[in-house]
């Protein structure tokens, strides 16, 4: 999945603090690309561990957050982004169960 990939291949060089991603944003020097540190919440182990907490919750979250809108978070960045933008800037109509029946 894309949005596994993208948090998984996250990087920050540590002398400048600046952040990369190896595929989407890659340091623009091989020196740099060197240093490059992974944070420890970036491992593939920490975002199992994060999902299983997730999913756990997931329910809640529903019905705390109930005029939330839904985002398929597996597409590339631009569309990501294209879409939470629609959503701010035109807000699709929110549907009852009640006008769905």
């Amino acid at each position: 999945k894309q949005w596994y990939q993208r948090r998984v291949r996250g990087r920050t060089d540590p002398v400048t603090g600046d952040q990369f991603h190896l595929i989407y944003n890659p340091p623009p020097t091989l020196e740099m690309k060197r240093r490059l540190k992974t944070n420890p919440r970036d491992s593939e182990p920490a975002i199992d561990e994060d999902i299983v907490s997730f999913d756990t919750c997931l329910e809640d979250l529903v019905d705390f957050y109930s005029t939330s809108q839904s985002v398929n978070g597996d597409q590339d960045p631009h569309t990501v982004f294209e879409t939470l933008e629609s959503l701010l800037v035109k807000p699709l109509p929110k549907q009852t169960l009640k006008s769905v029946i």
